[in-house]
């Protein structure tokens, strides 16, 4: 009887095999990041989730393009960064190729996440990516970081991280943002909070007198103030469904654009909305170019 033969280990998976996966592209960074497994396959969850990387991505793509196009190396950030996994691929299919100093800045809370994506970067030899434990709101105040970035993501950051995000951007003075806004609870809790006062005021406020109308007009005005906010500041914004991601019912996808436009009328509608809605105490959260000039210039006045 002949001895059986020892199986032979599965063959490394192409890209030609997984049709997912694009020119290019590494198979082993994508087994690392836990899309892709050990034989190369791909469940549904990991199908789904490449898909809506790949669909963001066709977004950033051509930013991407548009600073290359100016001569200089880019920079982005992508806050609330979690596995990395955006930061990774965008690197892959675009960093890696080229030797500018371009640089992404993956910024994440959880030092756990932070190490394990530094030990990745490190094992693909990508020197363009670093990995930094702080909130949003610490890394706009950080010396980690250039004093002017290209682009700015922010993917589902949580509480109050993509309204901070806005704000590092700003700062910033970022070309570009790419947003999908998430955990809009607060304007609702403000909404909540001041319901019984602008009850009298205006029949508008049934549009959220009832709990579950609080809690989806609170998500849509958010928005609604972060579009005016960025406006109010010079961008060109543009709103549209993220489709792909049909199994979140965050599924919104701002893109800001700065374009030094007018920022007169989209400050006052801002303070307007803010005022109509007894949302005044957020404006310093939704601030516009205007209001701090304004605030700025009262200093002034009172240091004279």
């Amino acid at each position: 009887m002949k001895p059986n033969k020892k199986a032979a280990a599965p063959l490394a998976a192409t890209v030609s095999d997984i049709p997912e996966v694009k020119p290019g592209q590494s198979v082993a960074l994508l087994q690392e990041l836990h899309i892709l497994t050990r034989d190369g396959k791909l469940n549904q969850d990991s199908r789904r989730k490449l898909k809506q990387v790949y669909h963001l991505y066709q977004f950033i793509e051509p930013l991407l393009k548009e600073v290359q196009a100016t001569g200089k190396s880019i920079s982005l950030v992508d806050h609330g960064a979690g596995k990395s996994y955006l930061g990774f691929i965008i690197y892959d299919l675009f960093f890696k190729a080229l030797s500018d100093g371009s640089h992404i800045y993956g910024i994440e809370t959880r030092e756990e996440l932070v190490q394990r994506s530094q030990e990745l970067a490190a094992k693909f030899d990508f020197p363009g990516m670093s990995f930094l434990p702080l909130s949003v709101a610490e890394s706009t105040q950080s010396d980690l970081l250039p004093q002017q970035i290209d682009i700015v993501t922010a993917l589902h950051a949580c509480n109050t991280a993509t309204d901070d995000a806005i704000d590092f951007a700003l700062k910033k003075r970022a070309k570009y943002m790419v947003l999908v806004p998430c955990c809009q609870a607060e304007v609702a809790s403000v909404l909540r909070k001041n319901k019984g006062k602008t009850l009298a005021k205006s029949a508008l406020t049934e549009i959220w007198r009832h709990p579950i109308h609080t809690r989806e007009f609170g998500s849509q005005i958010t928005n609604v103030l972060r579009c005016l906010q960025l406006e109010a500041h010079g961008y060109q914004v543009n709103v549209t469904e993220l489709v792909g991601w049909e199994h979140s019912m965050k599924n919104e996808l701002i893109i800001a654009t700065y374009k030094n436009l007018p920022r007169r009328r989209p400050s006052e509608r801002l303070q307007e909305v803010l005022e109509t809605l007894g949302l005044e105490e957020m404006g310093q959260r939704f601030y516009s170019s205007h209001l701090e000039k304004a605030e700025h210039a009262a200093a002034d006045a009172v240091e004279e």
